[in-house]
């Protein structure tokens, strides 16, 4: 079993500061049209619900990732990410679904009345470096424990995918 709380793998805050800084800066060139033009194009105001939805969901995303804690014990598996928090008994999941990624994979464990989803590890390379990872480092780990603890099987497996279930 594991001893600590598991937490994701957590990444530089560069792409959410990039992201409000241009937000910002575009923000500062509509007030300037708008002060010499009195009129701001509808391209620009779109351009800046783009990049304010950006800024927006990389903060959400950042703050969930600081936010998520994984407990694995003897009783069963609880996950919170500051806005889900779930707790299951090995009795309780019903379904485990395993899914590719592009970095890592999502794994869905579903019970009847609540579900949550993590990934395992997944490093991001660029031109042969490693520049950064996603996901729980045990990932694939607790995936064995869950599997193990429940004992599901497997059901169906298509392209990548795997999915568990009781018999």
């Amino acid at each position: 079993m594991f001893e600590n709380d598991l937490r994701p793998e957590l990444n530089s805050r560069r792409g959410e500061g990039t992201a409000w800084v241009l937000t910002l800066v575009v923000s500062f060139a509509m007030g300037f049209l708008n002060w010499q033009l009195d009129n701001i194009p509808v391209a620009a105001r779109v351009f800046w619900g783009f990049l304010l939805f950006a800024a927006l969901s990389i903060s959400l995303g950042n703050w969930m990732d600081r936010k998520t804690i994984m407990r694995v014990d003897v009783d069963g598996i609880a996950f919170e990410n500051g806005l889900r928090k779930v707790r299951l008994s090995w009795s309780e999941i019903e379904n485990v679904n395993v899914l590719p990624l592009r970095w890592g994979r999502s794994v869905q464990v579903i019970g009847s009345e609540s579900h949550f989803e993590f990934r395992t590890l997944g490093k991001v390379q660029y031109q042969g470096e490693v520049r950064g990872r996603l996901g729980f480092s045990e990932g694939q780990a607790v995936l064995d424990e869950i599997l193990s603890a429940t004992n599901l099987v497997l059901q169906n497996e298509e392209k990548g995918s795997y999915y568990y279930s009781r018999s």
